[in-house]
């Protein structure tokens, strides 16, 4: 795979990811002191930086994971929420922290808070790699965010276009011409 004929530019570097994964394991082990964690990776894009996070948390926790799918195979999310894999613990009475790659209309992470509220945890919160506000048409209080990004279609450190580049150890900004 040549990755210069699908990369318009380089947008977090494999090393950035790791300080500011670093720093996001960090706070919410302050913040988290005393106290057990969830944290519930929302599949499939969050897998590589979860797995990275859970290393930089110093406390007990558990891992859960949840399928959900706004996207298919576009660019955009469609607004339609469709849950494929439910969390196989249950979440009363527990601190939960969403583990999400990025946030875009904030749509999916309104319509995932809602129904965790139901089951009765203890709290909620989110922990995003990447935070697009551009995009946003639902608030979602987000506690730990990583990259502020400008609207542009990422991929790599588990993002994906149609399912490839999740592989890739750096984010980058797709050339156009790779999805239109």
């Amino acid at each position: 795979m040549d990755l210069n004929k699908i990369t318009k530019e380089i947008m977090i570097s494999k090393e950035a990811l790791a300080e500011k994964t670093r720093e996001l394991g960090q706070a919410i082990t302050r913040d988290y002191e005393g106290k057990e964690v969830l944290l519930v990776c929302v599949l499939n894009g969050a897998i590589m930086f979860m797995s990275d996070l859970m290393k930089e948390i110093k406390l007990p926790l558990e891992i859960d994971f949840m399928a959900v799918s706004s996207y298919g195979d576009s660019t955009k999310s469609s607004g339609v929420v469709k849950i494929i894999k439910d969390l196989d613990k249950s979440v009363e009475g527990k601190n939960i922290i969403i583990v999400e790659d990025i946030i875009d209309s904030g749509l999916t992470l309104h319509y995932l808070i809602d129904n965790l509220r139901s089951r009765g945890p203890e709290s909620i919160e989110i922990c995003t790699l990447l935070d697009k506000p551009s995009g946003r048409k639902a608030d979602v209080p987000t506690k730990y965010k990583g990259f502020e990004i400008k609207d542009e279609f990422v991929v790599g450190y588990g993002l994906d276009y149609a399912e490839k580049y999740r592989n890739i150890p750096y984010i980058f900004v797709l050339k156009e011409d790779v999805y239109s």
